[in-house]
């Protein structure tokens, strides 16, 4: 009786570790759909345009070194116009929609504010082609700055960055890498690493999450970016997605000379946005920005 036991014990146990092996697997080699859902609700089939919103805008194709096309939108004021500001604002969106959910963004910072506007689509997303992953992402950021540092426009303005979730990290990256082409940086619910947000999401996935490839490491990339580039940190208390935890140490790390940090009690991870004061603490950032001299 012991015996028979035993047996189907072990039986239960090769089925069950079997059965984790072979979820675990599945989560390693599909976890790119967990952590960029590109197509969530017919993100891919329809993307508006700034025309839909009565804005003037030049339709962007970008090809990667790797042969992927990417589409974006930039908008341009007159430079030569009293009015004109000099800076511009290049928008690096969360992972999920497209960069047409964004455009009542784009509307209010190009027309209200009066700041250039760069929006692009990563690979994968939208109508930009391939699929996303870290590597990829990185360079489509490359693929940009190349074109803002050989725009006749940009390349003379003030660039800051302005990253939500996923767009932090992708901000991050792109003034660690270029920040002689970046005066400003604005960070809105960012996290410290794609591994350390894990436990917080996938509780049961915690202990495995040195499985996940997709790393995106903010927390030591911050670290190179210059203190001569400006940064605003702007963290929802209530994010249920990445903890306020990992935007405070991220403020922290932070070099930068001029850096500011501003907290909304209440607000979520995607609600953060329309929190009172969130645009007046965005433009007292930008205005404070030092235009690049005409």
């Amino acid at each position: 009786m012991f015996e028979l036991s035993y047996y189907y014990f072990k039986i239960s146990l090769i089925i069950g570790s079997t059965f984790v092996t072979a979820a675990l697997l599945g989560v390693y080699r599909y976890q790119n759909l967990l952590i960029y859902p590109s197509g969530l609700n017919g993100a891919r089939d329809v993307v508006d345009t700034p025309a839909q919103y009565n804005l003037a805008y030049e339709d962007i194709t970008l090809k990667t070194k790797d042969s992927e096309t990417l589409k974006g939108y930039l908008l341009l004021h007159d430079k030569n116009s009293a009015l004109y500001t000099n800076k511009t604002v290049l928008i690096l969106s969360p992972n999920a929609g497209n960069i047409g959910h964004f455009l009542p963004v784009v509307k209010y910072i190009y027309q209200q504010l009066r700041y250039n506007v760069l929006i692009y689509s990563y690979r994968g997303y939208g109508k930009s082609t391939g699929e996303p992953n870290e590597e990829g992402l990185k360079i489509d950021a490359d693929t940009v700055m190349e074109f803002v540092a050989n725009h006749s426009q940009l390349a003379s303005s003030s660039i800051v960055c302005y990253g939500r979730s996923l767009g932090g990290a992708v901000s991050i990256y792109i003034a660690s890498r270029y920040p002689d082409l970046i005066a400003g940086l604005i960070l809105e619910n960012t996290f410290l690493s794609v591994r350390k947000v894990i436990p917080h999401i996938f509780p049961v996935l915690g202990p495995f999450k040195q499985l996940c490839h997709q790393i995106w490491p903010s927390e030591q990339e911050i670290l190179r970016i210059p203190e001569s580039v400006s940064m605003l940190f702007l963290s929802g208390l209530d994010d249920e997605i990445v903890p306020p935890a990992h935007m405070r140490t991220l403020y922290e790390l932070s070099r930068s000379q001029t850096k500011t940090w501003v907290e909304f009690p209440g607000a979520h991870h995607n609600d953060t946005i329309v929190q009172p004061k969130y645009w007046d603490f965005f433009y007292e950032f930008m205005r404070k920005i030092t235009p690049v001299e005409k």
